[in-house]
C-alpha cells in the first residue's frame, strides 16, 4: 500500500473548525480533564456543554493534564501505518507537558514527526496547522514548511477576558486577597500570551460594557488593510460573542470575524464567560 505523504497532528487546546475536522489527513490528540479521582478524555467522555454542567454542579475543581507520551506513541503506530512522516503542531511548551509526551510518543513509536511549539494555543495552534497545510498544497517542502511555521509562531495578537474569577483563584492563579477585590469590585482580568508563550496579565476593567470596548479598541489599534479575518473565540457566550463582532464589524466593516468555542481545556482554566480576540499578523 503506498502511504500518504503527511499527517497533521494537533491536540484538544486548537480550536477545531468543522473544515478542519473533516480534513482525511488531520488528527487531534485529546488532552485529560480531572474532577477529583475521576479522569475524563477531552472531546471523548467529556463535551463543553457537559464540562460547563460539571464545574457548576461539583465541589471538585476541575484540572487538565497532557496525554502520556504512550498514548502518543500508540497514535503514532497506527498513523505509520498510512502516512510517511507527520508535522504536530502543540500547545505552547511554556504552558502544558503535551509538546514534550508527544516528542517522546514519536520516539517511542519510531515515526518521524516534525513538531513545531505553537508559543501559544487555541487559534494559535490552527492557523499555524492551516498555513503549514496550504503550503503543503503549494508545493512546499517539509523544511520549508518547518522553518515557516517557526517564523510564525509567537506572532499571534491576543486579548484574553478571562471569564471566571473563581477559577482562576482555585486554579492558584490568584490569590485569595485579588479574588475577594476582584469579585467586590466586579473586576475583570485582561491576559495574553507573550510572543515567548507565556501567560501574563496585562490589565484589568471594571465593567462587561468597558471589557467588550477593550477588546473592540485592540481590534481597531492593531488593524492593517491587508488582515482580512480574525477570531473571537468564547466560553458558553455566544450571545457576547456576537455583540462584539457586531462592535468590532460597525469599526471596521470589510473585517470578517469568526467566532469559535475555546476548548473544553481552556474552559478549565479561564471558564466560562471567557472571551477573546485572535488575529496573526
Amino acid at each position: 500500500m503506498t502511504k500518504k505523504p503527511i499527517a497533521w497532528i494537533v491536540d484538544s487546546t486548537a480550536y477545531i473548525p468543522e473544515e478542519l475536522s473533516n480534513h482525511p489527513d488531520f488528527f487531534s490528540v485529546p488532552l485529560n480533564i480531572h474532577f477529583g479521582e475521576k479522569q475524563f478524555i477531552d472531546g471523548v467522555d467529556l463535551n463543553l456543554q457537559q464540562l460547563y454542567e460539571k464545574i457548576k454542579n461539583t465541589k471538585d475543581f476541575p484540572k487538565s493534564s497532557q496525554p502520556s507520551a504512550g498514548v502518543f506513541a500508540e497514535r503514532y503506530k497506527l498513523i505509520a501505518e498510512q502516512y510517511e512522516q507527520a508535522i504536530a503542531v502543540h500547545v505552547s511548551s511554556k504552558m502544558s507537558g503535551t509538546l514534550a509526551s508527544s516528542i517522546a510518543g514519536a520516539e517511542i513509536a519510531g515515526f518521524p514527526v516534525t513538531f513545531i511549539d505553537s508559543l501559544s494555543l487555541s487559534y494559535g495552534v490552527t492557523g499555524l496547522i492551516e498555513k503549514g497545510m496550504k503550503m503543503h498544497d503549494e508545493g512546499a517542502s517539509v523544511p520549508e514548511i518547518e522553518a515557516q511555521l517557526k517564523k510564525t509562531a509567537g506572532t499571534m495578537h491576543n486579548y484574553i477576558l478571562m471569564g471566571q474569577l473563581e477559577q482562576l483563584y482555585k486554579g492558584g492563579r490568584m490569590s485569595a486577597a485579588q479574588f475577594y477585590i476582584g469579585s467586590l469590585l466586579k473586576v475583570k482580568p485582561i491576559v495574553h500570551i507573550t510572543p515567548e508563550g507565556e501567560l501574563q496579565p496585562i490589565d484589568k476593567v471594571r465593567s462587561e460594557k468597558k471589557a467588550l470596548q477593550y477588546l473592540v479598541d485592540k481590534v481597531v489599534a492593531g488593524h492593517h488593510p491587508s488582515r482580512k479575518k480574525i477570531h473571537v473565540m468564547q466560553g458558553n457566550v455566544l450571545e457576547q460573542a456576537e455583540h462584539l463582532k457586531t462592535l468590532i464589524t460597525k469599526q471596521i466593516p470589510d473585517l470578517e470575524v469568526e467566532i469559535g468555542d475555546i476548548s473544553s481545556v481552556l474552559a478549565v482554566h479561564a471558564g466560562e464567560g471567557t472571551l477573546a480576540v485572535l488575529w496573526f499578523d
